[in-house]
């Protein structure tokens, strides 16, 4: 039974290895490509709208509330990012009911990869919002003694978020394996269920966290006026 997609190798050339975790990650970014495609080539705006387009349209609406519940106030300035973030998840863990799929996510290298395109987006989006010196300044506030603090804070959730995905999605994968080993059939097919709702509970987590992250670097702190007296006649 293998821990990680890692150790399944397809070819290998000295040090150059392509395993399953690189082959599936591409895949599944292939199928995303092309369904997109597939789905948004006939749009409609008017009244008549194929299934698709609905649930396009649902999809996407759902992404958008739940950014701007975040405190995001352009939900669709990060949409692109953070959706597809959502989907990736979300479509490694349902395909796993194909034999033979492993989901990527299961292996800590993809994590890591997901968790540091979040490291990446966090300061880009916040460069964007208050300029390269507001969004510097938020390093030493309140105080610049929080500055090796704010720092460590950068790097300890983006190694926060890579073992929590990694740790999930892996540890559901290896109860279904030896769950097959040890019981019958249709108690693990309920776990594989029950693993496909934790993989997109996780797919929502790791992408709501994403949307946190970056709404904390782009929120302006704005000071309140501190009301004059009134005089006294």
């Amino acid at each position: 039974m293998r821990l990680s997609p890692d150790e399944w190798i397809f070819w290998q050339h000295g040090f150059v290895k392509l395993n399953a975790t690189i082959v599936f990650t591409w895949a599944l970014m292939g199928v995303l490509v092309l369904g997109s495609a597939l789905v948004t080539r006939k749009l409609s705006t008017g009244r008549t709208q194929s299934r698709w387009q609905s649930l396009l349209e649902i999809v996407l609406t759902a992404i958008l509330q739940q950014i701007e519940e975040v405190g995001l106030v352009e939900p669709r300035r990060y949409l692109g990012f953070l959706g597809t973030l959502f989907l990736f998840v979300a479509a490694s863990s349902l395909c796993t009911v194909i034999p033979g799929f492993e989901s990527p996510t299961a292996s800590l290298s993809t994590t890591v990869a997901l968790a540091v395109s979040v490291f990446i987006a966090v300061p880009f989006f916040g460069i964007v919002v208050q300029g390269v010196g507001g969004y510097l300044k938020t390093y030493v506030q309140p105080t610049p003694v929080m500055l090796p603090f704010n720092l460590i804070s950068e790097v300890s959730r983006t190694l926060a978020l890579a073992v929590r995905l990694f740790g999930n999605m892996m540890s559901g994968a290896m109860i279904v394996g030896i769950l097959l080993s040890i019981t019958p059939f249709f108690f693990p097919v309920v776990m594989t269920m029950l693993g496909l709702l934790t993989g997109m509970v996780q797919a929502y987590i790791f992408s709501i966290l994403a949307a946190v992250y970056i709404a904390a670097a782009t929120r302006t702190r704005t000071r309140t006026p501190i009301p004059k007296p009134a005089a006294n006649h």
